[in-house]
């Protein structure tokens, strides 16, 4: 699979490594050349760099790894370039004091959806840091990491599973891109219970078995 990496933050660094090794075609893009170009180098396992425009235009599936607020004003500037592709958004719109951003409109993904409304617009990678996605793979007790996806078309999700399976993680249905938001409000808690309170989020949910109350004997 060829995949375009819009970005050259810690995401894109993380996410395109364990692409590179699982074989696919990568092209990292931004709006700084040189700092795409030292990217590439250093994933290596022929990591190209491109521009964004080129990035977007060749690749099969795009990863948007860029911050809320500025990933819609990208996308839109591709919009011809993305049609009809995959595009992968991991971005939380979370802001001071743990806020979410969107509160009362249009979740983050919804932007860059309306930002290329011919793209395949898919929610996945958005609920830890990324030096988890930096794992090889993300086990914890012998339980790899799952991922939730939310998206409306079958085949962008598809390939959005293989690309989680890549991470070496487990792919888990969220619903539609309408339900994205509420993937967006998880992460805005989870971060303010991990980083503000120091808490394990995974203790406030119980196991499978008892999602609906004890069961009886």
């Amino acid at each position: 699979m060829r995949i375009g990496v819009l970005g050259t933050g810690n995401m894109a660094d993380a996410l395109a490594t364990h692409w590179v090794r699982a074989g696919h075609e990568v092209v990292i893009a931004g709006r700084d050349t040189d700092k795409a170009g030292r990217l590439a180098a250093r994933i290596g396992g022929g990591a190209e760099p491109a521009g964004l425009r080129a990035a977007a235009h060749s690749a099969e599936v795009v990863l948007a790894a860029l911050p809320f607020g500025a990933g819609a004003e990208v996308v839109r500037n591709l919009r011809a370039a993305l049609e009809g592709k995959v595009l992968l958004d991991c971005s939380n719109p979370v802001g001071p004091g743990f806020r979410l951003l969107t509160e009362g409109g249009p979740s983050a993904v919804q932007h860059l959806a309306a930002a290329a409304p011919e793209a395949h617009v898919v929610k996945a990678f958005n609920l830890c840091h990324e030096d988890v996605w930096r794992m090889r793979p993300p086990v914890f007790d012998g339980r790899p990491l799952s991922v939730p996806l939310c998206g409306d078309d079958e085949t962008a999700l598809a390939r959005a599973r293989e690309l989680v399976r890549d991470v070496g993680c487990e792919a888990v249905p969220g619903g539609g891109l309408e339900r994205a938001g509420l993937l967006e409000a998880t992460a805005a808690l989870f971060i303010a219970l991990w980083v503000g309170e120091g808490a394990d989020a995974q203790a406030i949910a119980p196991p499978l078995a008892y999602a609906a109350g004890p069961q009886p004997h």
